[in-house]
């Protein structure tokens, strides 16, 4: 499938759920591309299948490299507020297709994977004003 038939799908799948924007879909891809690659540096697995909470920390660190203190700010724009809308992008773009699963896979494991305040601010606050470490 190009990247024309990609952009196609997402344009349906907004129209049919206009709770996020094209360009999150997009993010989404770009975070899992990102997660992929540096599990794969770290584990040197190359068969290495991502789990819905790991996909949700690599989109975090993903955003934050990208987007820096206007992180937070761009997701929620594009609709996104919590680990939960990843989990609902991405098995949006698995119910077109654009995505695959395992059968152990649900959408319950993007379910509360973080504090989303606190993952995308504390990054960017002096070390003795951030709060516990975000896992």
């Amino acid at each position: 499938m190009n990247d024309l038939q990609q952009r196609d799908i997402i344009r349906e799948i907004v129209k049919n759920d206009p709770r996020y924007r094209e360009e999150a879909y997009s993010f989404v891809r770009e975070g899992l591309d990102y997660t992929v690659h540096e599990l794969k540096d770290l584990s040197k697995d190359e068969s290495h299948h991502v789990r819905g909470w790991e996909l949700s920390k690599g989109i975090r660190d993903y955003a934050i490299r990208e987007y820096g203190p206007v992180c937070l700010r761009v997701l929620r724009y594009w609709g996104i507020q919590s680990s939960d809308d990843l989990g609902e992008i991405v098995y949006n773009m698995i119910d077109a297709q654009l995505l695959g699963k395992t059968d152990e896979d649900q959408k319950q494991d993007f379910h509360g994977v973080f504090d989303f305040e606190t993952a995308f601010r504390d990054p960017f606050l002096p070390s003795s004003a951030r709060e516990d470490s975000v896992e």
